[in-house]
This record gives C-alpha cells, structure tokens and sequence, in this order.
C-alpha cells in the first residue's frame, strides 16, 4: 500500500548497484510449493495484510531467498510486543496500554474471558497516557482503525466501532520529523 518507498528504494539500489546488483518488485504468476522463484533478497512491505503474500515469502525463504521482514516473525510482530522489546533494549517509546476487543472473539464463551477483571482501572490508564491520545490495533498497519482521542468520552465511543480488534491506547507524541532506519547486515 506504501506507494512512495519502494520505488525510491529500488531506484537507489539500481543506482548503486551499477547494473550488477539489480532491484525489481517482485512478479507472481503462480505459486507453486517448493519452487524457487529466483529473488535473492525480497523486501517485504505488504504480507502483514495479505495472507497469499505471507504464503508466496515463506515458500521464498525456505527456497533460499533472505527475506526482509520474516515471514516466519509475523505472528509474534506486533505494536504491543515491540514496544515491549524496544522498552527493554533501552529505546523510548511512547507510553502505551494495551485494550481487550470490544466484542468477544468468534469461538470463545464468557468463560473465556474469566481472567479478565471488569471494569478495568480506565482512570489509572488515562493518567498514564493522557490525552489527546491516539487508539490503534495492537497489529496491523495501513492507518486502519486509527482514532485520535481528545478525552474519555472520545474514546469509548470510538471503541465502539472496533469489533473484535484488540487496541493500543498511546500517548501523543509531537513531532517534526518521522524516519524509518532499515538496517541490513547489523549495520
């Protein structure tokens, strides 16, 4: 869905790699088990929305392409948990509390949800984030379900729309400027 990135980026790896080091989006025509497809290195922006993608990049990686971001991750690559682990290698993050969905999820009962305490300290999580507040998926990405949250009235009725969306409630963080830093090769 990023429209501006990946061509940037292939242009610059074109320029760079002087003809010798080619950079392309990839092409599916089919999808077939076990065949090698031919890319060396994939770069991944999309397969955290599209499931076949997610299937066509691990097909890949087994088949000896390096792929960037794992395939494999995703299930554990979310908002909350990397902003766990950031937390935990020093990075500063913006304060962040996790939301159950707001309706149960498809195939759970009542009983499901029995180790979880309601009503849940909201004052306790306002104070700690404050507001304006912005409310998000825990996973995802593409600026879906994406709500800015001037206060608490705000909020509960957003979280009405969210379904079964399990959501990040994070403080405002202001800024001037936003970059995104690949790192390849540990460097």
């Amino acid at each position: 869905m990023e429209d501006t990135f990946p061509w940037a980026f292939i242009d610059k790896v074109n320029e760079m790699g002087k003809c010798e080091i080619i950079a392309e989006a990839v092409q599916i025509d089919k999808l077939q088990q076990g065949i090698d497809y031919g890319y060396h290195v994939i770069i991944d922006c999309i397969s955290q929305s599209v499931p076949f993608y997610r299937a066509y990049l691990k097909n890949a990686s087994l088949m000896g392409s390096a792929v960037i971001n794992n395939p494999f991750w995703w299930s554990a690559d979310e908002k909350f948990f990397n902003n766990c682990l950031a937390m935990e290698l020093g990075v500063p993050v913006s304060k962040t509390v996790l939301l159950p969905s707001k309706e149960r999820p498809d195939d759970t009962l009542e009983t499901s949800f029995r180790n979880l305490k309601a009503p849940l300290v909201w004052e306790y999580m306002f104070d700690y984030i404050g507001f304006p507040a912005y409310m998000k998926p825990h996973d995802g990405g593409g600026w879906k379900n994406v709500y800015k949250v001037e206060n608490a009235e705000k909020l509960f009725e957003c979280l009405e729309e969210t379904g079964q969306l399990v959501m990040l409630l994070q403080e405002e963080i202001e800024f001037e400027d936003n970059y995104r830093v690949y790192c390849l090769g540990q460097k």
